[in-house]
């Protein structure tokens, strides 16, 4: 899967997960919220997120925070 975090209204950094086959750039256009602030693929492994890559195309790359951030939001 791949994955944009973006930063809405407030300042929040708020996780969009979507499938490989949706371009980034798809998805941005798509989103109401501010800018994009990280993105690249993410999978479970051990019962964790782990969060890797990048999206060129926003010029933005994943970030060790990104994994607890998306964890968080499933709470």
């Amino acid at each position: 899967m791949k994955y944009i975090i973006f930063e809405d209204f407030s300042g929040k950094p708020v996780p969009m997960i979507f499938p490989d086959r949706i371009d980034f750039e798809e998805m941005r256009e798509q989103i109401p919220y501010g800018p994009a602030i990280s993105a690249g693929r993410v999978k479970m492994a051990g019962g964790a997120f782990v969060c890797q890559g990048e999206a060129r195309e926003l010029g933005v790359a994943s970030r060790p925070v990104d994994a607890q951030i998306i964890a968080d939001h499933f709470r």
